[in-house]
């Protein structure tokens, strides 16, 4: 006889989308959906799709991305990976390969009407949302130029933080735009330290 409680919905949930098989035919490196989510997590980030080094590992931003983006947040990687507290929920939960000009390719269409809304509406302590990059820019807040988007990030709150994607190609972006590390980082620590309720 099996004395287990029975798995929460959220985790029932969980076990769906990894075994999730609906863009299989995309995917040149084969599904493997890449996400963290917890029923008590307060801070939620949001971006585009998992890359090779986390399809490999299958740990989110466990590539340089990651390394930025962590940088950007002040933030070790036990805080980082603490899904009690952070959920990392991509627009596409798979790898969904590269474009002809060397870069990844968009997420699959299918993977955010199918899971986001139901994952999301078991999550309802999310206090903050980080926006990452222009897919989940988008998706969220409509059409728009990332860089203004970003540099109005006090029009998406208290709800969302809209950032720039942490790849290296954004080097040279915060070169041209000082005002990113003068100012929306020092707001995004401050927002994010209120969310996970970590301020003095």
């Amino acid at each position: 006889m099996d004395d287990a409680p029975p798995a929460s919905p959220l985790a029932r949930l969980a076990a769906e989308i990894r075994a999730c098989r609906v863009c299989a035919a995309h995917l040149p490196l084969g599904p493997r959906p890449v996400f963290r989510a917890s029923p008590t997590a307060r801070l939620m980030i949001v971006s585009q799709a998992p890359g090779t080094a986390v399809h490999e590992t299958g740990l989110s931003f466990n590539d340089p991305s990651g390394d930025r983006l962590r940088g950007w947040l002040q933030m070790d990687r036990a805080t980082f990976y603490d899904e009690a507290r952070i959920a990392i929920v991509p627009m596409g939960f798979c790898y969904p390969g590269r474009l002809p000009n060397g870069g990844d390719a968009p997420p699959r269409p299918e993977c955010a009407p199918l899971w986001r809304d139901r994952l999301l509406a078991l999550m309802p302590e999310i206090r903050l949302t980080l926006l990452v990059g222009t897919y989940a820019l988008t998706h969220v807040l409509g059409r728009g130029a990332m860089t203004a988007r970003v540099r109005d990030f006090r029009a998406h709150l208290p709800r969302y933080f809209a950032l720039p994607h942490p790849s290296w190609r954004t080097t040279a972006w915060e070169r041209r735009n000082p005002w990113f590390g003068q100012e929306v980082l020092p707001a995004l620590h401050r927002e994010v330290a209120i969310a996970l309720g970590d301020q003095s």
